[in-house]
């Protein structure tokens, strides 16, 4: 027991001294310019500050305290003061963390005062860089491209004491920059360039201020350059293409990584964001729209034509946006509205544009009733007529056609009948698979290139189904039969005794039966109504139809036994396998069957009788439809049916049903297996006579044993096939 409270006291020590201190409140105050106080009080001095990281989305300083236990009754403060939002206390794994989310990244100092520790928040001392929180960085391929033996600062000064460039395992450029110290004011924005890291109040070492070409790297970055700019050091980041970047810093190295986007991450970027334009910047006061449309043309190299109605002054200042977005702002303000024609745009008051479009709408309008009228004839090669014209024609006419396919002319069409034009009409030949159209030029060209579009050879599709059944069979018996008699006649009285049993099968060696062997007093041979006696069997546990038998006899004058032991052993193996084919077009159904109707008898309603049929087939129903990336979704329906017997009663047949119904997705030419049923039947029997077939050993010459076994397996394998435009022809 004492060992036990030593070792105990001993693991609570190392606890207490694992875990030195605990965090036993917290403070929020606000200080003048919008600054906020954090205080956090501890049970005990702490001798050094804590490790933090900034991070800029969403602007949060996080701070950890290794060895701090947290003793605290909540964890989330709502604190609303300055910058400062809210603040949330965690603890884990040996340390606290105190994490800040803040409405907008700034800096921040930390100092000790006895066993408080004084967070301020909005500080104008420089303090920790901001960073973006990053999902981790990956191996990458190292490149230095600074100076290795590059300068280091005085121990007072802060500096760059060397930039590194890698590219990752994503195609992502990663720009490192050391520095001497962590407590730095970062701010990085994004330039019509690429991106600008500007490090305040830190310089550069002349052999560091130098322009870096990373193209050969392959990543979205084109170009690195660093420079002094006053007391800041400015870094350039060029990059091209579609991009996004992240910044984040780790002690004394600042990293920013260029990563190019996927196809997916472009169209959600276009999503949030419509303008793709290349950036410029415009700072003007009262200047003439006109000149602002002109220096956006100059800029695009874009074919200018301004109304003589657009006119006024407007004051902006855009500052790296996207040209289109620039465009939008300055006819918006100004209520005018633009239209690309090729590389002209046209610029006009939005009511003179809308004015102009349906005067222009009118003329067409008028042209096309006096346009004169043409009859084509044109032919359908691989589509049915009738059914282009009721999908393109006839649905234009809002169910207005005529009797045999005409369209009236002057018909009121439906809000989308476009196809014809009011004077328009068409006629379906279906001898010729031909529609005969009469309309302007205009509109029959349009119905022309519409017809090849979709007046197109369909795929076809080869379905091979394969159905498999295996039986397996395994059947064992043995049995016994014994016969026997004895008589016992009086010469005097004519008196016998008899006990007999059947002897069929059993002869003598003169292949004479009982008839021969046993004799009356007289030596007569037995009566035919003695030997009618012999019949009866003593046991008769024989096997039917056995494959093998052994038979031994005992005679004499008066007395016969007979005994007959027959086995059989029988076992099979049969597989059925069907194979049925079907070729088919793209969407459309095709059903291929073979087998037999089986008659039989029953009662009709008025009393009589009738034959009907039961069908046992085998049946392939698909309908294949062809993706774009060439594989096939079919919805399939597959039967295999077999007669397995006739009900003696009614007479009716008993169909044995395999049948899967399905939809699957294959690609062209895999086989997969759609289904299997795997069934085993295990039976084993025995008769016996009562009391005699218990009897150890012996009792085996009273008993028949049979044990049989039955496996059945099915399977259905599909292969579809896409077949080739020249296997068709």
């Amino acid at each position: 027991m004492f060992t036990f409270l030593t070792r105990t006291i001993a693991l609570w020590a190392c606890a207490s001294a694992l875990l030195a201190s605990e965090l036993t409140d917290i403070q929020f105050a606000e200080l003048p310019g919008e600054k906020a106080e954090i205080r956090m009080q501890f049970d005990d001095a702490i001798n050094e500050l804590p490790k933090g990281f900034t991070i800029n989305k969403p602007a949060r300083i996080v701070l950890d305290f290794a060895d701090v236990s947290n003793v605290l009754d909540q964890k989330k403060y709502s604190v609303d003061v300055g910058e400062v939002d809210s603040a949330v206390v965690v603890a884990g794994g040996g340390r606290t963390r105190l994490i800040v989310n803040l409405a907008n990244l700034v800096p921040y100092t930390t100092r000790i005062s006895g066993n408080e520790l004084i967070v301020e928040v909005g500080s104008d001392v420089a303090s920790q860089a901001p960073a973006v929180a990053s999902a981790g960085s990956s191996a990458s391929v190292s490149s230095d491209l600074s100076n290795p033996n590059a300068s280091t600062s005085s121990s007072g000064e802060k500096s760059v004491r060397n930039i590194d460039f890698r590219r990752g395992v994503d195609g992502e450029g990663k720009v490192i920059i050391s520095l001497s110290n962590p407590n730095v004011s970062v701010d990085i924005e994004e330039v019509a360039s690429g991106v600008e890291v500007r490090f305040v109040g830190m310089s550069v070492p002349t052999e560091l201020r130098r322009k870096l070409d990373v193209v050969d790297f392959a990543t979205p970055v084109t170009m690195l350059a660093s420079k002094q700019q006053g007391d800041d050091t400015l870094i350039s980041i060029d990059a091209q293409g579609d991009y996004d970047y992240l910044a984040y810093q780790a002690d004394n190295e600042y990293v920013v990584s260029i990563k190019p986007l996927n196809q997916r991450e472009i169209e959600e970027k276009k999503k949030a964001f419509a303008y793709t334009g290349e950036r410029l910047s415009l700072n003007f006061q009262d200047i003439q729209v006109r000149s602002v449309l002109q220096l956006i043309a100059d800029f695009t190299d874009l074919n200018l034509v301004a109304s003589d109605t657009v006119n006024g002054s407007i004051t902006l200042r855009l500052e790296n946006v996207p040209w289109d977005q620039a465009l939008d702002i300055v006819l918006r303000t100004k209520g005018l509205d633009k239209r690309h024609i090729g590389n002209v745009l046209m610029v006009a008051p939005a009511a003179e544009i809308a004015e102009r479009e349906r005067q222009q709408i009118e003329t067409q309008k008028q042209l096309e009733e006096l346009a004169p009228l043409r009859t084509e004839y044109i032919r359908i090669r691989y589509a049915n007529a009738r059914e282009l014209f009721q999908l393109f024609i006839d649905s234009s006419l809002g169910g207005q056609a005529g009797a045999g396919g005409q369209s009236p002319g002057g018909s009121d069409r439906n809000s989308t009948g476009s196809i014809l034009s009011e004077r328009g009409q068409a006629i379906v030949d279906e001898r010729t698979n031909s529609i005969i159209l009469t309309d302007t030029e205009e509109k029959i060209s349009s119905f022309k290139e519409l017809i090849e579009r979709v007046d197109i050879p369909i795929q076809q599709v080869m379905i091979e189904a394969r159905i498999v059944i295996a039986n397996s069979n395994f059947r064992k018996e043995l049995g016994v039969r014994i016969a026997g008699d004895a008589v016992e006649t009086s010469q005097s009285g004519g008196n016998k005794f008899e006990f007999t049993g059947r002897l069929d099968g059993l002869t003598n060696a003169d292949g004479c039966g009982p008839e021969c062997v046993f004799q009356d007093g007289d030596g007569d041979g037995v009566s035919d109504d003695d030997r009618n006696l012999l019949t009866s069997n003593l046991v008769d546990l024989a096997v039917f139809n056995p494959a093998g038998a052994f038979t031994a006899n005992v005679i004499s004058s008066n007395f016969l036994l007979g005994l007959e032991l027959s086995a059989l052993q029988d076992s099979g193996f049969a597989e059925i396998v069907s194979e049925p084919k079907v070729i088919t077009g793209d969407k459309q159904q095709a059903t291929i069957e073979s087998g037999t109707e089986i008659p039989f008898q029953e009662e009709s309603a008025s009393g009589g009788t009738t034959t009907s049929f039961k069908e046992a087939v085998l049946k392939l129903d698909v309908t294949p439809q062809i993706t774009p990336d060439d594989r096939i979704i079919m919805d399939l329906v597959i039967n295999q049916d077999s007669i397995s017997q006739i009900d003696s009663a009614s007479g009716v047949p008993v169909i044995d049903i395999t049948q899967l119904e399905t939809q699957v997705l294959v690609s062209d030419g895999d086989t997969v297996v759609l289904g299997g049923i795997y069934t085993t039947e295990s039976t084993e029997g025995e008769t016996k006579v009562p009391l005699l077939g218990d009897i150890p050993i012996v009792g085996r010459l009273f008993r028949n044993e049979v044990r049989r076994e039955s496996k059945r397996e099915i399977l259905i394998f599909v292969t579809p096939k896409i077949l080739a435009s020249d296997y068709l022809q």
